[in-house]
């Protein structure tokens, strides 16, 4: 001071301070001065509040914490290993089969387990993110499906194989609803929300071809065991950037509806299982019948269940709105054609004109161009067209590829198969992004979990069921095409029968997605704004 008083301090102690310009005496002045300290600041000390001390320095982040464009990296990466999971194994089940010395009915499991667990725990998933926090499961999920598969890399027996395929399901099924909840978190209403969309639908529905792209080559250059170990490093990559960069959501109060997470994850289960027995088995096996009888009672328990639930795993009101509850089937019915294009030309390419692994891969690259083509034509122009006139065009056209795929012969060479391959990628890459859209649109936070969770049930469902029902069509025609039709080589009776199974599958792919028309014109009545009309989640 000046007057060289003394200044006291609260927190204990006199300081004096001297004046050269006053040799007044000395008084203590009673001057008291509130310091805090604060105790998150763990290194302060007192000194440093009195004398001022060196502005500390804030912590660096190695990753920006919840940066838009690393939030969307890890969710459109965790999205592409899960889909593309269930096709990148296709083309090495030969090879599998012959160093596990799997037999034939063996085999289909390598795939039917990990459908059978995504589809079955999708909702328990998605419910266990509401409740435990999105984050938390994400990172749990990814946990999973990373170390299933890295021991399903070394699996020296098909017991070790199947059981690492449905624990990447569970994987799977915990982590996917999710990603797709955080991205809506995550992305503020508006072109950011519609792109970002846009981009996770594209990994969505192009997932399936680069699957097969990737496993064709896995499968040529390296082993059957590297479309297993390829989910290692990228799964180890999305750990570490998740970690670093995903904000945890809310965790909403409830308990888990047990209950109903048990019958609807068995229901679901028991009826994904009864389809793809289907496909091998017929509809009319004891064990087809019995699966869909308990699917459906457990079924019919869940909506009972839910009905009552205080905390319900699947908030039924997300079914009151027509448009979303249209959404929903209108994937399903999609997914379901979406299938037949994808099995059937696998099969058209390897045994009718004698493609390798690698070259059937890389056949469907035209319409992985054309999905990616689509999905951002129809992001970026969110803001003038009308998702449900957008909707209808990219089924239009999808439609057109199948019916065209309809007409091959036993003569048709790749150049027959490209124009259905750019419609059908047009197509779809079109119709997803609004379709998306429309399932979300106006969810309230605490159950965005829950209704991307279904988005995903839907396209896993609508896969099994759509491929039960076609392989069946399929197998029908052809026995009954073989037996119309001896005269001929062996290799030509076999292209015959195949051509016609396969036309005939493709024609019903086409009325599947006519239903998915019909549905969206008469059913789907308020037209959204724009396509990416983002999705408003209410408070």
């Amino acid at each position: 001071m000046v007057n060289g008083g003394t200044l006291r301090i609260v927190t204990g102690g006199n300081v004096r301070f001297t004046s050269r310009y006053h040799s007044a005496p000395h008084k203590e002045i009673p001057v008291s001065v509130q310091t805090t300290l604060d105790p998150t600041e763990t290194s302060a000390q007192p000194q440093d509040y009195l004398f001022g001390a060196a502005p500390a320095r804030p912590r660096r982040r190695l990753l920006p914490h919840g940066h838009p464009g690393l939030v969307l990296a890890v969710i459109l990466t965790c999205q592409l290993m899960v889909v593309l999971d269930s096709t990148i194994v296709n083309i090495a089940l030969p090879d599998i089969q012959g160093a596990l010395n799997l037999s034939s009915a063996n085999l289909s499991w390598v795939i039917n387990a990990y459908t059978l667990a995504f589809g079955g725990l999708l909702l328990l998933g998605a419910r266990a993110g509401d409740i435990l926090g999105r984050r938390r499961t994400f990172l749990a999920g990814i946990g999973l499906f990373v170390a299933a598969s890295l021991a399903g890399g070394f699996a020296t027996g098909a017991p070790m194989l199947l059981t690492m395929r449905a624990l990447q399901g569970v994987g799977a099924a915990l982590a996917s609803p999710s990603a797709l909840a955080l991205l809506m978190t995550m992305f503020p209403e508006g072109r950011a929300r519609t792109r970002a969309i846009g981009l996770y639908t594209l990994v969505s529905v192009s997932g399936a071809a680069v699957g097969l792209m990737a496993g064709g080559m896995l499968t040529e250059w390296a082993s059957w065991r590297w479309v297993l170990f390829v989910n290692v490093p990228i799964g180890l990559v999305v750990l570490v950037l998740a970690h670093a960069v995903l904000p945890e959501t809310a965790r909403h109060t409830g308990r888990f509806d047990l209950a109903g997470a048990f019958t609807s994850s068995v229901g679901m289960g028991s009826l994904v299982f009864g389809l793809v027995h289907a496909a091998s088995n017929g509809w009319g096996d004891t064990t087809t019948l019995v699966s869909f009888v308990l699917g459906l009672v457990l079924l019919g328990s869940f909506v009972s269940v839910e009905l009552r639930a205080p905390s319900p795993i699947t908030p039924l009101r997300l079914f009151a709105d027509r448009n979303r509850a249209s959404s929903y089937l209108t994937r399903l019915f999609m997914v379901a054609g979406m299938m037949g294009m994808f099995f059937f030309l696998t099969l058209f390419l390897q045994d009718v004109l004698g493609y390798s692994s690698l070259k059937t891969g890389f056949a469907f690259l035209p319409m992985t161009v054309f999905v990616f083509t689509g999905s951002q034509l129809s992001a970026r122009t969110a803001h003038l067209l009308n998702g449900r006139a957008v909707i209808l065009l990219g089924l239009t056209f999808s439609m057109t590829g199948l019916l065209w795929l309809s007409q091959l012969s036993q003569t048709s060479g790749y150049h027959s198969l490209l124009g259905p391959l750019v419609l059908f990628g047009l197509g779809n890459g079109l119709a997803f992004v609004p379709l998306t859209t429309l399932s979300l649109a106006g969810v309230d936070r605490q159950d965005a979990g829950a209704a991307s969770g279904l988005v995903n049930v839907m396209q896993q469902v609508g896969g099994a069921l759509g491929l039960a029902v076609l392989v069946t069509v399929f197998s029908t025609v052809s026995k009954n095409d073989a037996a119309q039709h001896p005269a001929g080589t062996a290799m030509a009776q076999a292209h015959h029968a195949f051509v016609a199974g396969a036309d005939q599958g493709f024609l019903v792919s086409a009325t599947l997605l006519a239903a998915s028309w019909l549905l969206v014109a008469v059913v789907v009545r308020t037209p959204q704004s724009a396509v990416g009309a983002a999705p408003a989640l209410v408070d």
